[in-house]
């Protein structure tokens, strides 16, 4: 059996070195579409190392620092976890911010699988990773879901129930973020090379019509969208993010986000305006300090 639940669990931790630099930081604020308008003090504190106030680092950027396309994704390296990326579907991203990301740093990734839940046909490994700082203190924690195909059925329990439905109200803010045809592409920089998202022939052989946008990319749109819009723009005042990737959204489609402010934090949606509001994001939200 390709998941050996037990053995993947009781393995240790793995450490990977982890480092970036003002480059990889602008390099990915560009990949979720910063920049525009070029001449807008808001965006350039994205792009821009000579902003007045400084280049800002977007906490999302720390699941792909280190050009790894994914921090956390080492657990398919841990014992007991032998599956390939067409059995593996990335079901959910979940980040906690200790503290703001520095523009540049040489940190370590301490991952482990923390839980494995039996949905029947499917398991679902939860993969938990520690990012550290040059000094050995966290910078942030993120837990990712990943869907393992024909991997379920070992006796475990089916996992916790997560779902953070949208308020039954109108929302407080809806705004549309536009993408690139190119977008994909240009995401694929950080470190994900995946050819779902660049070449025409695998994304057909998986059901689409072309090559799909990165989950995290609409991730990082959003929580990039939230902090500009409600957050005066500060990247540093975002405590916690969390999504379920519900569908697909292609290059140059429009993101319509959905936000309501709760007392729990903001709570969105994501779906493709150009797709009769097809769900891309759900189950959303993000906290400030």
């Amino acid at each position: 059996m390709p998941l050996d639940v037990e053995k993947a669990l009781s393995a240790p931790p793995v450490r990977t070195e982890v480092v970036w630099d003002e480059r990889d930081v602008r390099l990915y604020h560009l990949a979720l579409g910063a920049g525009v308008p070029e001449t807008d003090p808001r965006e350039l504190r994205y792009v821009y190392e000579g902003h007045e106030r400084g280049l800002q680092v977007l906490p999302t950027f720390g699941v792909v620092a280190g050009g790894t396309g994914g921090v956390g994704f080492q657990v398919f390296d841990l014992p007991g976890v032998d599956i390939g990326l067409a059995n593996v579907l990335h079901g959910g991203q979940e980040i906690t911010v200790h503290r703001p990301l520095p523009v540049a740093a040489r940190a370590t990734a301490v991952t482990r699988a923390a839980a494995a839940h039996d949905k029947g046909r499917a398991a679902v490994i939860v993969q938990e990773s520690t990012l550290l700082g040059e000094d050995g203190e966290p910078l942030i924690t993120q837990r990712n879901q990943i869907f393992v195909h024909g991997e379920g059925g070992f006796g475990g329990d089916r996992g916790p129930s997560e779902r953070l439905p949208a308020p039954d109200r109108e929302p407080d803010l809806v705004t549309e973020v536009p993408t690139l045809r190119q977008q994909a592409l240009l995401y694929r920089l950080t470190g994900d090379w995946n050819p779902l998202h660049a070449d025409p022939a695998t994304a057909r052989r998986a059901g689409h019509d072309r090559p799909v946008l990165h989950g995290l990319c609409s991730f990082g749109m959003a929580v990039k969208a939230v902090t500009d819009r409600l957050l005066g723009g500060d990247a540093s005042a975002v405590a916690a993010c969390r999504t379920r990737f519900a569908g697909v959204f292609l290059p140059g489609e429009t993101l319509r986000l959905r936000v309501w402010d709760t007392p729990d934090g903001y709570r969105l949606t994501a779906t493709a305006a150009d797709r009769a509001d097809a769900p891309v994001l759900t189950d959303a939200r993000i906290t400030a300090r």
